[in-house]
């Protein structure tokens, strides 16, 4: 964590200087440090027996439950048991510009499989970068956004998972302020075992959906898709069937005047083929904001 804080904290630092450096003397001043915070996340999930914590841009929760299924196979002969978790993300946060925000930081987790919740522990750790590839501006192309992340359950034994994440979104906005728009995108998730007896498939959703910014800055964003799933094994045994189902998630966000995120809660329902819940709060600690 300190070396991922370190390195985010030098690039804050270069691009600071670069956005100086820019700065004509005939335009207003741009912000000398770009904006630096820990985007805290607490969520709650809820998933059937059979499933890992799959879904839209999921870290902390699918790395805890793969982890737990693969360490824990010999002792679940019927596969992967019904799960309750609480986890908090803790990624630092630099956003380098209003095009890319690097991020990287540690996941903890509690997990109830029907015997009691698990003690809290650190269960993982990513890093990442979002980045927009075009911006639409007001013209006719839509801004192409691309997010990758990499995940790395905890601690580092046989049976780990590492995954990489990566969501492409297109994002036609309906007027010059971005407030309202439509969404459209893909998310492709690769997970490896560090064993040569488990393997979990890829993930892939399909979606499209919409936002809408009212004026007291309160944003709706809404996504509906299809998830296809490629089952997990553990020793020849399933640990979580493959499946194609759909998958549905809500966000309202309250902006401040520069776009920077207040607060956000997050609900998602998944199909695997049973119903998955999942609640995220979204409280965002500051160090910097511009």
């Amino acid at each position: 964590m300190r070396v991922t804080a370190t390195g985010l904290l030098c690039l804050a630092i270069s691009a600071g200087g670069a956005f100086a450096a820019d700065d004509e003397d005939d335009e207003p001043a741009k912000p000398r440090v770009p904006n630096i915070y820990l985007d805290l996340r607490t969520i709650y999930a809820r998933t059937p027996a059979g499933a890992l914590g799959l879904g839209f841009g999921n870290t902390s929760v699918s790395a805890a439950l793969e982890a737990l299924a693969v360490r824990g196979g010999a002792t679940l002969p019927n596969g992967s048991p019904a799960a309750k978790s609480i986890a908090v993300d803790l990624p630092l946060t630099v956003d380098v510009s209003d095009r890319v925000s690097l991020y990287g930081g540690v996941s903890g987790s509690t997990i109830d499989v029907g015997g009691g919740w698990s003690a809290f522990d650190i269960t993982s750790w990513n890093i990442g970068v979002q980045a927009d590839l075009y911006q639409q501006n007001g013209g006719k192309i839509p801004t192409i956004r691309l997010q990758s992340t990499l995940t790395q359950s905890v601690p580092n034994e046989q049976g780990m998972t590492n995954s990489l994440n990566n969501i492409l979104e297109f994002d036609y906005a309906l007027d010059e302020d971005e407030t309202r728009g439509w969404l459209a995108g893909m998310q492709y998730t690769k997970t490896s075992i560090a064993s040569p007896f488990a393997s979990i498939g890829t993930n892939t959703i399909l979606y499209a959906g919409g936002y809408y910014q009212w004026p007291s800055n309160w944003k709706f964003t809404g996504r509906v898709g299809m998830q296809s799933f490629g089952g997990a094994q553990l020793g020849g045994r399933t640990l979580a069937a493959s499946f194609t189902q759909p998958t549905l998630r809500l966000d309202l966000d309250r902006m401040d005047d520069n776009d920077n995120r207040l607060f956000g809660i997050t609900a998602q329902i998944a199909w695997m083929p049973k119903p998955a819940y999942q609640l995220t709060l979204r409280t965002p600690l500051y160090a910097v904001r511009n």
